[in-house]
C-alpha cells in the first residue's frame, strides 16, 4: 500500500481527500495543520490521523512515500525544504515557492538528495490534457504553428465568493487568492500541458497588471496577464489570465491542417476535438464540427464536480508513487517543477516595461501515459 501525509488542512485539501478516494491504493497516513481546530475538524470528517507537528509527520513515513504540501502559498518554501531536508520526496500545491531564487535552491536541495520534488497542477495528467497531447504529435492538425490558451475566470469580485466552502466546512481562502493572484494560481493549468507537449520555453514576453484596484487585501497584485512563449522546439503561444474578462478556457491548437480544442481546462474529461480547414466557394474556415479524438484506453478515476472544478487531483501524488513503485522517472520532474515556476514568476512580475525575458531552467518533453 502507497502512503502519502498531508501538510495545510484546508479548502483544497478537501478536494485531494475526494480525489484520493477514487485511488484505493493509497493511505493518507497522517496530516497536520497549524490550527489545531482545523486539523481536528479536517481528521474527523475524512477519517485520518492527525499528526501534532512536521516531526510527527516525518515520522510517519518511510524512504517510498511522498508528503503533500497544501500549505498557504507564502509558506511553501519553508514547508518544502523542511520535508526535503528530513528526506521525503514532496508534491506541492501551485506555486513551489513566491520566489525563484526560493525554488531553485528547493530544486538543488531535491538533486542533491535525490528526492522528487513536483508541482501542481496535475491536470497535465488527466484524460483530456494526455489526449489532446497525443493528438499534436501525432501530427492530427499537422505541424503546431500557435497555441491560444484562455484562464479568464470572469469578474471574479462580484461573485458570491464569501459563501464558497469546502466539504469538511472550510471557506475559500479569498483573501490569499487574491493576494497571491490569478497568474500564479492559475497559470500552471495551461502552462504545464504546453511544457508537456513542447518542452523547455525559451523566451517569455509579457505583460500584467492590477486593473480590479479594490480586490480584498490584494494590493497591486496583478489580476491580468497575457504572455507570448517562445518554445525552444516547438510553436508560438499566448497565454492569458485574468479574474476579469469573461470566463474562457479554451485552448486551441492550430496546426497546419486545422485545429485541436479542448473547452474546459478544468475538467479531466473534457472533449478533444479536431476542426479540420477547409475552403467553401472562396472562403477558408475551420469545420463548424469537430471530431472527437479519445483515449487509446481506460484512463484515469474521474471525481464529481466540485464547484468550477472536475478534476482528479490525486493524480500527482499517484504518478509519484507510481514512479517510485517501477523504480521509474516520474512524469512530474523535479526540472518541470522549477521551468513551471520559473516562467510563472516571468509572467506573474512582467508589469508593463519588462521586455523579453530568458528563461535559464528547462525540462524535456513529458512521456505520455500509454492510454493515451
Amino acid at each position: 500500500m502507497s502512503r502519502i501525509a498531508i501538510i495545510g488542512c484546508g479548502f483544497v485539501a478537501d478536494l485531494y481527500m475526494r480525489s484520493l478516494a477514487g485511488h484505493p491504493e493509497v493511505t493518507v497516513c497522517a496530516a497536520h495543520d497549524r490550527d489545531p481546530e482545523r486539523l481536528a475538524a479536517f481528521c474527523a470528517h475524512w477519517g485520518v490521523t492527525p499528526a501534532a507537528d512536521l516531526g510527527a509527520v516525518f515520522a510517519a513515513l518511510g524512504p517510498e512515500d511522498v508528503i503533500l504540501n497544501l500549505t498557504n502559498p507564502e509558506a511553501h518554501y519553508e514547508v518544502n525544504r523542511a520535508c526535503l531536508e528530513a528526506g521525503h520526496h514532496v508534491y506541492c500545491e501551485k506555486p513551489l515557492a513566491m520566489k525563484l531564487t526560493q525554488a531553485r535552491a528547493l530544486f538543488d536541495l531535491a538533486q542533491a538528495r535525490g528526492l522528487m520534488l513536483a508541482s501542481a497542477p496535475c491536470s497535465v495528467l488527466g484524460e483530456a490534457a494526455q489526449v489532446l497531447a497525443a493528438a499534436v504529435r501525432r501530427d492530427v492538425a499537422g505541424t503546431p504553428r500557435l497555441v491560444y490558451a484562455e484562464l479568464d475566470d470572469g469578474f471574479i469580485p462580484q461573485a458570491p465568493y464569501r459563501k464558497w466552502q469546502s466539504e469538511s466546512g472550510v471557506p475559500w481562502p479569498y483573501a490569499d487568492e487574491f493576494q497571491v493572484g490569478c497568474t500564479l494560481e492559475h497559470a500552471g493549468y495551461y502552462l504545464s500541458w504546453l511544457i508537456a507537449m513542447f518542452g523547455r520555453v525559451e523566451t517569455v514576453v509579457a505583460a500584467s497588471a492590477s486593473v480590479i484596484p479594490d480586490k480584498p487585501g490584494a494590493g497591486t497584485t496583478p489580476d491580468f496577464s497575457v504572455a507570448t512563449l517562445f518554445f525552444a522546439d516547438g510553436p508560438v503561444a499566448r497565454l492569458t489570465c485574468s479574474i476579469a474578462a469573461p470566463h474562457d478556457h479554451r485552448i486551441r491548437v492550430i496546426g497546419d491542417k486545422g485545429v485541436l480544442q479542448v473547452a474546459r481546462a478544468w475538467d479531466n474529461a473534457a472533449p478533444v476535438r479536431f476542426f479540420r480547414r477547409l475552403t467553401i466557394r472562396r472562403r477558408l474556415l475551420e469545420h463548424p464540427f469537430g471530431r472527437r479524438i479519445r483515449a487509446r484506453g481506460t484512463s484515469h478515476p474521474k471525481p464529481g464536480r466540485w464547484g468550477a472544478a472536475s478534476m482528479n487531483f490525486a493524480l500527482g501524488p499517484v504518478e509519484m508513487l507510481a514512479a517510485l513503485t517501477d523504480g521509474r522517472v516520474c512524469r512530474l520532474s523535479n526540472e518541470m517543477a522549477l521551468h513551471l515556476t520559473e516562467v510563472t514568476l516571468a509572467i506573474q512580475n512582467a508589469g508593463r516595461t519588462t521586455g523579453p525575458q530568458t528563461m535559464q531552467s528547462g525540462c524535456e518533453r513529458m512521456e505520455l501515459v500509454p492510454w493515451a
